[in-house]
């Protein structure tokens, strides 16, 4: 640790001398870690988007929404809104925002008006996400329509931003192996020490809180996005939520069911569940989500998966052989750009961040495994691979960037209060094993909240039962790791007039997986208000293996777009664009 710190401080010592002698500007600066958001917008998408030479500072928040040039083509906006709506003379939070133009003119006729977008969490930046991907979406629901992201309060470009931390030097110390997810089963102390540094992190929330630390939740954030509406000149919400944003979607349509226009939400949780701090019930599909990779590698043959076995069962042998390996001997490893070890819990996280997103993850993880099975783990460690940290020292390089712990405040804000004794930490791992066996990597979520400050509870946490003004749209697959299909069912039941769309398919989110029809459903639920009829499934179009013939593999997708208008085939490429990059976390800390 003392070696560790000293690298660092040498480091930022030396950058700041740089950076002293050639800048009249103060030395104090507000920092983000790298590679630590689980939105996997990723530091490269950072750095991408700082080329354009936009800085978020040009932009002062205002009550009325302006929007200025940004990122290429983009637009951008602050609004600023009443950080305690109970109060709302006094403080204010300003929240970011960028747009994708609708490609009609907002005076024509057809022109129909903005969709905000969450891309889960919570944490998520809203921002990046639709800056990296908006043109597709906006290609899934037609021209006629802006997309719009935003960060929730606290998180990313909006401000007062969450933060636990005095520099990002601190922080990237305390952020170590345990920080970045031990699976509980890794040692005999992995659960004690996950419950240990949850507490120092509530101690943290605490103790660096600003007074506006309270005021980061779902109830806060839905207000938001109604000043965000209603700054657009409407009244009626349209919205696309994934994953957490099932959460703050189906919270906005319980607060505001009069203000709803269309509102989608993409991944349902258990709503109930979340704000009573249980995370209890998300891992139902979980195995069933990793039994379609097993069968699925088992189905495509030698050719088709690279850790293919001639039964299932073998199959799962295989893998325990590489577990009962990575737990003896972890791998040390050395790669081009960073270095590490390849060890159990390494291997633990990256099959279960393939869950969520099979159709671009199980070819890679198959690879994986293949090469941990002779002992070469360097396929495994890049697929878990983030930025090295790097020193900054210009006081607006890192203001507006994501940080970990700003997902944490939102969960623990939402949430009951967790008791911080021990025996309840294994009281609840216990109970969550008998459920999954994926437990070992989902019990660290509730861990920062253990000491979490004792806030008062007095925001929106249900019921979840509304007459919304127009119908809700609710998107399940068959086996999604973390948000099972039976919630949305549950959550469905609150909504009057509320459909469940079923996509046939592994994976969390719509987007996990390409299908034309589930698509093809939201657009025409955006545009002209149709609802799939009650039991709709709809199938995907690529296989889980894609063949490991490239030429027949192309000819195949050829052959199928053939026979699609050209419309549909915008369509269907926009959703593959987005099945290979779309890798929403819920929650963050995953």
């Amino acid at each position: 640790m003392v070696w560790r710190l000293t690298r660092i401080v040498a480091c930022c010592l030396s950058l700041f001398a740089v950076w002293f002698f050639f800048s009249e500007e103060s030395p104090y600066a507000k920092y983000r870690v790298q590679g630590q958001t689980g939105q996997l917008v990723g530091d490269g998408v950072f750095k991408a988007l700082a080329k354009d030479n936009f800085s978020w500072e040009s932009i002062s928040p205002t009550e009325e929404l302006i929007w200025t040039d940004c990122y290429s083509d983009n637009q951008c906006a602050r609004l600023k809104v009443p950080l305690d709506y109970a109060n709302p003379d006094g403080t204010s939070a300003a929240i970011a925002m960028v747009r994708i133009h609708s490609g009609v003119p907002h005076d024509s006729a057809s022109y129909r008006g903005p969709i905000l977008i969450n891309p889960g969490g919570p944490g998520g930046s809203g921002v990046d996400f639709v800056a990296r991907r908006g043109v597709s979406l906006s290609t899934i629901v037609g021209p006629e329509f802006d997309i719009v992201g935003f960060d929730p309060r606290g998180i990313g470009r909006s401000t007062p931003k969450v933060s636990f931390f005095a520099n990002r030097a601190e922080r990237e110390i305390w952020s170590g192996a345990d920080a970045n997810g031990l699976s509980m089963n890794a040692s005999v102390d992995a659960l004690s020490r996950a419950w240990a540094r949850g507490i120092v992190d509530g101690q943290l929330a605490g103790e660096r809180d600003d007074g506006s630390l309270r005021f980061m939740n779902t109830d806060q954030t839905a207000r938001d996005m109604l000043r965000i509406v209603q700054g657009h000149g409407h009244e009626k919400i349209q919205y696309w939520g994934f994953s957490y944003g099932s959460i703050l979607g189906a919270s906005f349509a319980s607060m505001f069911p009069e203000h709803v226009g269309r509102l989608v939400i993409d991944g349902v949780a258990d709503s109930e569940n979340y704000f009573a701090s249980e995370w209890s019930n998300n891992l139902i599909d979980a195995d069933k989500v990793w039994m379609s990779f097993v069968d699925g590698c088992v189905t495509a043959g030698p050719d088709g998966c690279a850790f293919f076995a001639p039964t299932a069962t073998e199959l799962l042998s295989n893998v325990e052989k590489i577990y009962a390996s990575l737990r003896a001997r972890p791998i040390p490893i050395r790669t081009n750009t960073s270095f590490g070890i390849a060890d159990y819990s390494m291997l633990r996280r990256a099959i279960f961040a393939s869950l969520y997103s099979p159709y671009a993850q199980f070819p890679k993880l198959a690879h994986a495994l293949s090469d941990l099975s002779k002992g070469n783990g360097t396929a495994l460690f890049k697929m878990s691979e983030t930025p090295a940290f790097e020193c900054g020292c210009d006081p607006s390089q890192y203001r507006f960037e994501s940080v970990r712990e700003a997902g944490s405040a939102v969960l623990c804000n939402d949430g009951k209060r967790i008791s911080p004794e021990y025996e309840g930490v294994v009281a609840h791992y216990e109970n969550l094993s008998k459920n999954s066996s994926w437990a070992d990597v989902w019990e660290p979520i509730r861990m920062t909240c253990l000491a979490w400050p004792d806030f008062p509870k007095n925001h929106f946490q249900g019921p979840f039962i509304a007459n919304t003004s127009f119908p809700v749209l609710l998107i399940g697959n068959t086996a999604d790791p973390v948000t099972p299909l039976w919630a949305a069912q549950k959550m469905s039941n609150g909504f009057a007039g509320s459909v469940v769309l079923t996509q046939d398919s592994p994976g969390h989110c719509s987007l996990a997986a390409v299908s034309l029809c589930t698509h093809k459903h939201i657009r025409q639920y955006f545009s002209n208000g149709t609802l799939p009829g009650p039991g709709t499934v709809c199938t995907v179009d690529d296989p889980l293996f894609p063949t490991s013939d490239l030429d027949v593999d192309a000819n195949e997708k050829a052959q199928v777009a053939l026979t699609l208008s050209q419309a549909d085939r915008a369509l269907l490429e926009a959703v593959r664009e987005l099945a290979k990059t779309f890798d929403v976390r819920f929650p963050t800390a995953i």
